[in-house]
């Protein structure tokens, strides 16, 4: 990787539940400055979608706001993945970004799993809703076929805010090899798919997330009161991004756990030929173009739900209540959240929970974090120390159970920073390690048979 003069760079951070933008110090990689809002989707229109002016406005507000104070030298980007925008000639959005939680009818649904390229093409699963962007613009296509017709480029999302900032167009590879259906990762190259829709000639050109795209447009640099001409950087899918910083920073095998509103595992040193694409196995592509074995499940959004649902706990004594809830036998069983995961249609329910106190369904509820953790690391043969990355980082509970369950070193990364770090990186700058936690594994009482029996509930 090479360096940089860059002294801070901002970085717009669009997730599925909150969009940021973020100074980081190049120096010491910490978040200097930080504006969010929530992504909110519309639900009316031809399909539910993501509301791209305001998330715009927002990052044009922000970015006017920290480039008086603190400033920024350069701007990276990182999105969500299952996301891509449709352009006219124009440059303007010829159809809305799609929500990828919209399930579309079963006949389209149908319509696209018989022409979708096999796992063994594209190693991306047939997954729900429209998880898998081919699905999403095979649906498109299908129901909106004179909308369709106005479309001159497809974009991958990160890119696409690249595009509005630089008027360049362009696709990179994170985003197009995360289970969109769209790329081969053995050949390097797009799959067989994207023929068969007949979009080759409408999909941007591939540029590395490491390439500078351009400055900011004169006329976006006015409007924020940049004072010189500042570079904007490719982009990178967010789950790519937290991963690249212990690409530069850690030897293969290990594996990272980056947790958000998805939980995805990262078997770095693994290899491809025991994923099964039923559990939601399957290979990502990373910022330098390589596949690799990953899982995932909806495991944040999990998590919240269920913090809702059991109220206000004291986490110290939700710890403590870890022994009381093995030897009651206190299980949460997946899924909580449906359509993805290592159990694909199973639904949720409590078994032995009718007594138990708050604490006590706390501690079962990152139990099963931890297990469905275990579960998708088995998945991808993941090997080496266990890296945990975003806000289950600061779940002690969480990283003990894990810990135990895999008898390997957890190295726990808090704060929120991972994805803003690792697109910070694109820049040039130097990684930066931040304060960790070491969690070694230690010998619970039961948990090994608390752990069998939960398989076998599941299975």
């Amino acid at each position: 990787m090479t360096t940089s003069s860059y002294r801070r760079i901002a970085v717009l951070d669009i997730g599925k539940t909150n969009a940021k933008v973020v100074v980081l110090d190049s120096g010491t990689g910490a978040e200097i400055a930080v504006l969010k809002r929530p992504n909110i989707t519309i639900k009316t229109g031809p399909y539910p979608h993501y509301d791209i002016e305001a998330l715009w406005s927002f990052a044009l507000d922000a970015l006017k706001s920290l480039a008086r104070e603190p400033g920024f030298d350069a701007i990276s980007i990182t999105t969500h993945g299952a996301a891509a925008a449709l352009l006219d000639r124009d440059g303007a959005l010829a159809m809305p970004v799609i929500d990828y939680e919209h399930e579309y009818p079963e006949a389209i649904r149908d319509a696209y799993t018989a022409l979708r390229p096999s796992f063994g093409e594209t190693f991306s699963p047939r997954l729900a809703m429209g998880l898998n962007v081919g699905a999403q613009l095979h649906y498109q296509k299908s129901a909106f076929p004179d909308d369709f017709a106005n479309v001159a480029t497809i974009l991958t999302y990160a890119q696409y805010w690249t595009a509005r900032l630089t008027g360049v167009a362009a696709n990179e590879l994170t985003s197009l090899g995360c289970h969109t259906d769209l790329w081969n990762p053995k050949t390097s190259d797009y799959s067989s798919l994207v023929d068969k829709l007949g979009i080759g000639e409408l999909m941007a050109p591939i540029r590395s997330a490491f390439d500078t795209l351009g400055p900011v447009l004169p006329e976006i640099a006015a409007a924020l009161g940049l004072s010189a001409p500042v570079p904007v950087y490719c982009g990178i899918h967010d789950s790519n991004a937290s991963l690249l910083p212990h690409l530069v920073h850690r030897e293969a095998p290990f594996a990272v756990v980056s947790t958000g509103t998805w939980v995805i595992n990262f078997g770095v040193g693994g290899d491809l030929d025991h994923l099964d694409p039923g559990r939601d196995a399957l290979a990502n592509v990373d910022a330098y173009g390589r596949a690799v074995p990953s899982s995932r499940f909806m495991g944040g959004r999990e998590f919240e739900i269920l913090s809702a649902e059991i109220g206000p706990v004291d986490e110290t004594a939700a710890q403590a209540a870890i022994g009381a809830v093995i030897d009651k036998n206190i299980m949460l069983l997946a899924n909580i959240a449906s359509g993805s995961g290592p159990f694909p249609g199973k639904a949720s329910r409590w078994i032995n929970a009718e007594e138990a106190s708050r604490e006590e369904r706390f501690a079962a509820a990152c139990l099963y974090l931890a297990l469905m953790t275990d579960a998708c690391l088995g998945l991808i043969g993941a090997k080496g120390p266990i890296v945990v990355e975003g806000p289950f980082a600061l779940n002690g509970a969480y990283l003990k159970l894990l810990a135990a369950l895999t008898g390997r070193d957890v190295m726990a990364l808090p704060g929120s920073t991972g994805t803003s770090q690792g697109a910070a990186l694109l820049t040039g700058i130097r990684p930066v390690s931040g304060a960790q936690t070491h969690v070694p594994p230690t010998d619970i009482a039961g948990l090994k048979a608390y752990r069998d029996r939960w398989f076998a509930a599941m299975e």
